[in-house]
């Protein structure tokens, strides 16, 4: 069995190609000052001396304010860095007891993405810590791609014992729907006039939670 690990109500996907240089981790800054309590690094066009750089610097900052860092499949520069977890593809999570082993850390989780009921049972036979259930609403991430719609994601959401992690198209406008959940979120935070108050607006919309880095 997986352990047991907590699951923050409030996690910011990295995407360089949206905001990248000074003024993302100006916006992370802020954003941690709002409330935000775990940074996934999903950088797939980085090579890994770049990753490792980009990752090394945010877990700088995260451990700064207490927050968490997850590195998407890079077991490696999750090590490397001192991350709080990893992060896998769907198609990929058959690796988790393999990576869970080669880890030999307890205090590292591993969640997976899901999008349907098969692939959350897989999850829960894999022994992932989490989920990331997506797309819940339509995104410009994967802008093709069906989203589950609220009645459809709650349905799945309860049919798994897995902690499950709200994922697509979530803004401060929507997030109420998601009061139940902890979500992530990309635009919501880095397209943010405001990213501090973004964070705060997201975080205070978590049913019977006062924060965001539990």
């Amino acid at each position: 069995m997986p352990a047991l690990h907590a699951v923050s109500p409030l996690t910011l996907i990295t995407q360089t190609s949206r905001l990248s240089g000074d003024a993302f981790f100006q916006t992370l800054t802020a954003a941690l000052e709002g409330g935000l309590g775990q940074v996934l690094v999903r950088e797939k066009a980085m090579d890994s001396a770049r990753l490792l750089a980009f990752a090394s610097r945010i877990r700088s900052i995260t451990r700064h304010f207490q927050a968490k860092l997850i590195i998407h499949s890079q077991a490696d520069i999750a090590k490397a860095v001192g991350a709080d977890g990893v992060h896998l593809s769907s198609v990929d999570m058959h690796e988790i007891s393999a990576i869970r082993q080669w880890l030999n850390d307890s205090d590292m989780s591993i969640t997976t993405a899901c999008h349907n009921a098969t692939e959350l049972k897989m999850a829960e036979r894999y022994g992932a810590d989490a989920v990331y259930l997506s797309p819940v609403f339509t995104t410009q991430t994967h802008p093709d791609t069906q989203p589950l719609g609220l009645d459809r994601f709650q349905k799945l959401a309860r049919s798994t014992t897995l902690p499950v992690i709200a994922l697509g198209g979530i803004q401060s406008e929507n997030r109420q729907q998601l009061a139940d959940y902890p979500v992530a979120v990309i635009g919501a935070i880095l397209d943010a006039e405001d990213p501090k108050q973004s964070a705060q607006q997201l975080c205070a919309a978590m049913r019977q939670t006062e924060r965001c880095d539990l």
